[in-house]
């Protein structure tokens, strides 16, 4: 093929551009003559058996022609597109009913903390918030933790390089709050906690608690019960009864844990509180004076109490979910029933 066979064959392909008439039509032109297998690449194939002499002039008139039907298609293409959408822009049937996306909604997890709120503010609790990475100091010293306490240990706690550690709990927030101002203090910590946890049904190694603390004169074990039965009346219903068992944590003296009446059954007994009539919620007690010590209260003047609760875990009994990890797998067509 010479130079003059180039040039026609250029023209021609301008004007198969030019006549087509859609997109495909163009499609089909840029196949035939720069399509892997188009004509194109059969001059440039053929380059080689050419006579020396031509050659230049021949590479020159093909990329001429790679050009400019080049830039033929794409001003083909942007006319066409800009037509069709011209075309239909003035054709819109606004009969057509619109696409409900559906409006989203609250956590099943979120739902308890903000109720949690609703609930204590009545009671006069504030909310206080601090840091998800905390110091040993705050986690563990302040609230009279012994160094050889297993929850120390790695194998419970995620520490960092830093020696920083990422809370295990939410009482550290009581320790900064006490610190930064006087009695009488009455505050709620909700937020995330991480433990080394493995994942089943009932455990998770990020979790979220709510932290109560209630320091004033002559705070006692009876106010405790009176506002943890208040906010069990409140979240669960009016039937639900409180009951406090002895137990010990090094930042409460003296400690209990207090379990909810199963609301399902009623007390009677069912699968939800595992036929005992009673579901465990979480710790309590009254602050240790050695935390208050730390904290720069005097322990002769004032008391208080704590308390501490599993969000997922009154989340899971208020609506009857079996698995923690149903919270956390972003299945829509599950939390879409706590609307």
């Amino acid at each position: 093929m010479n130079t003059q066979d180039i040039v026609i064959l250029k023209d021609q392909a301008v004007a198969d551009i030019r006549a087509a008439g859609t997109p495909a039509d163009l499609e089909a032109v840029r196949i035939k003559y720069l399509g892997r297998k188009g004509l194109l690449p059969v001059i440039m194939e053929g380059l080689k058996d050419a006579v020396p002499a031509e050659r230049p002039e021949i590479g020159r008139r093909a990329n001429e022609f790679k050009q400019e039907v080049g830039q033929a298609l794409d001003a083909a293409k942007a006319a066409l597109t800009a037509a069709s959408s011209a075309a239909t822009r003035g054709h819109f049937d606004t009969t057509i009913p619109g696409a409900w996306r559906g409006l989203g909604q609250l956590h099943p997890v979120t739902q308890v903390i903000e109720e949690a709120i609703r609930i204590f503010s009545m009671l006069g609790f504030t909310v206080a918030d601090g840091p998800d990475i905390e110091t040993e100091y705050y986690n563990f010293d302040a609230l009279n933790t012994p160094g050889d306490h297993p929850s120390r240990d790695t194998q419970d706690t995620f520490w960092l390089d830093s020696g920083e550690l990422l809370r295990t709990q939410t009482s550290p927030v009581q320790i900064r709050v006490m610190e930064s101002r006087k009695p009488p203090v009455r505050i709620i910590a909700p937020g995330r906690c991480y433990r080394r946890d493995t994942t089943d049904a009932t455990h998770s190694a990020n979790f979220h608690q709510i932290e109560g603390l209630y320091v004033d004169r002559k705070v006692s074990m009876a106010d405790l019960k009176g506002d943890i039965t208040f906010f069990a009346h409140q979240m669960m219903g009016p039937n639900v009864k409180v009951r406090f068992r002895p137990h010990f944590f090094p930042f409460t003296e003296p400690s209990v844990e207090y379990d909810f009446s199963c609301h399902v059954c009623g007390g009677v007994g069912c699968r939800v509180c595992k036929q005992s009539g009673w579901i465990e919620i979480s710790g309590a007690g009254m602050v240790n004076p050695k935390v208050f010590s730390k904290v720069g209260y005097d322990p002769e003047a004032c008391t208080g109490y704590a308390f501490g609760m599993g969000v997922e875990r009154i989340a899971m009994i208020k609506f009857g979910i079996e698995d923690i990890r149903l919270l956390y797998e972003n299945d829509i067509r599950f939390l879409s029933q706590f609307a």
